[in-house]
């Protein structure tokens, strides 16, 4: 009752609880303008302020603003604050209670009479990180999930008819998944250029989403459109739409985040259609050195979004000369480098093997066992999928029958782990290996009918 007998500028109490202001902070104010008010009066009438007993008072009165702030709104008022409304009337100097249930009604009735308004569907993305648990201290990787956020269809739609102008122009470069790599390097030892000396390069950049700065990518976007455009247009759209499409999607990059609204003035969202052919696009301009580097001295290189794979002859010395002008070419991109005749990249572990190739599965050391459960409500056939897919990606994967039998070995303990029946297992292990061709396996390792099968499943098509 005292906000209408006070009237329309009276704060009510309590109002503290909704400043944004620590509480500590609160209370030393109050507590300090109180406190010299209360000194002023004392010393007024020539009484001390700093004796004994003043300071037991002052102490008590500390305690007191303490306690009316630390002290909690009872439930009972808390649930008939939710559902009670206290409004300012219109053209009137009064306050209108009401229930918060009728002021909701009345609202809907309204827009619905009118038919003034439309519901916005759109919203905010929002940020979530996803845990790196195979790197040291376990980063986040950041994702924006914007489904429903305003910029995402022209995001996606730009993303459909860039991308395959993007993979056409680059399509020599570029890996399209860890089977690519294996074929583009079985070719490079068929042709004779792997030696005992060849090392293999795997660079990593970092951040690659967030790292590329807005008018150095807009800028670069451009000069990739004008040179890539068709009868002045990309699609059906001129260029000069396809840059407002580009620059509208980076500009609305917001999201929230703890109770907080953020935008994104640097490089893209992760979780955006169009950050990634943007990032492509920019990165291509820096890595021309180093695939012209390539070229000339006959030697593979590729590269997988953010993951670089290269071959050398070279020392490591002289490599890294190389490495040190890419790592200087654009302060926005920062590299991570390693070189030796054993790597991996991607899911695979490539070696030289005194200047033979040998490929096997690569598995992250907190990759867990993990598959479909075979009580899983699918369809049968799901699960015999299951197990003719992994180990055809193995069979793909490694050149040597030796590993392949240590995948087999794998594959057959994560069925059993996930509740596979072990005659289950054998019968899918069967289906494999008898349409392809490859029965004798079964029975002993035997490398020259592994070679063939091997060969055979790497070059049909993986998608």
């Amino acid at each position: 009752m005292s906000m209408f007998i006070n009237g329309l500028k009276y704060i009510i109490p309590c109002q503290s609880r909704f400043s944004q202001k620590p509480i500590d902070d609160i209370i030393t104010e109050q507590y300090k303008n109180v406190s010299t008010i209360v000194k002023d009066c004392l010393q007024d009438n020539r009484i001390s302020t700093t004796d004994q007993l003043a300071n037991q008072a002052f102490q008590a009165l500390e305690l007191i603003f303490q306690e009316y702030q630390s002290k909690n709104v009872s439930k009972k008022l808390k649930i008939r604050a939710q559902h009670i409304v206290i409004r300012r009337t219109d053209k009137s100097k009064v306050f209108y209670i009401g229930k918060a249930a009728d002021f909701e009604r009345k609202a809907e009735e309204y827009m619905l009479k009118t038919e003034a308004y439309e519901e916005i569907k759109n919203e905010l993305g929002h940020y979530h990180g996803i845990p790196k648990p195979h790197q040291p201290e376990t980063p986040l990787r950041p994702i924006v999930a914007s489904l429903h956020a305003p910029a995402t269809l022209a995001s996606k739609f730009l993303n459909d008819i860039l991308a395959p102008i993007y993979l056409k122009v680059k399509r020599k470069y570029t890996f399209i998944n860890d089977i690519d790599v294996i074929r583009q390097l079985e070719k490079y030892a068929t042709d004779g250029y792997l030696t005992s000396k060849t090392k293999f390069i795997t660079i990593d950049v970092e951040n690659l989403y967030t790292m590329i700065p807005r008018d150095g990518a807009l800028t670069a976007f451009a000069r990739f459109c004008v040179k890539y455009y068709y009868q002045g247009k990309i699609g059906t759209f001129t260029i000069d739409h396809i840059m407002k499409m580009a620059r509208l999607i980076l500009a609305t990059n917001g999201f929230a985040y703890n109770n907080k609204y953020y935008k994104q003035i640097r490089g893209g969202a992760m979780g955006s259609a169009f950050t990634q052919v943007l990032a492509n696009i920019y990165l291509m301009e820096w890595e021309q050195d180093l695939i012209q580097h390539q070229i000339e001295h006959h030697k593979v290189y590729g590269r997988y979004i953010d993951d670089i794979f290269m071959t050398t002859n070279k020392s490591i010395d002289e490599i890294n000369v190389e490495l040190e002008k890419a790592k200087h070419k654009d302060i926005n991109i920062k590299i991570d480098s390693t070189i030796s005749k054993s790597v991996h990249y991607l899911d695979v572990i490539i070696t030289n093997e005194n200047g033979q190739l040998r490929t096997s599965m690569f598995h992250k050391p907190t990759a867990e066992p993990y598959i479909l459960p075979y009580k899983s409500d699918h369809s049968r056939h799901v699960h015999r999928n299951i197990g003719y897919a992994t180990l055809l990606r193995a069979a793909r994967i490694c050149s040597y029958v030796n590993d392949f039998n240590s995948a087999c070995v794998r594959i057959d303990l994560s069925l059993l782990l996930n509740g596979y029946p072990a005659h289950f297992i054998t019968q899918q292990f069967n289906r494999f290996f008898y349409l392809n061709d490859a029965l004798p396996i079964l029975q002993q390792i035997n490398e020259q009918v592994y070679s063939r099968l091997h060969h055979n499943l790497l070059y049909q098509p993986t998608l």
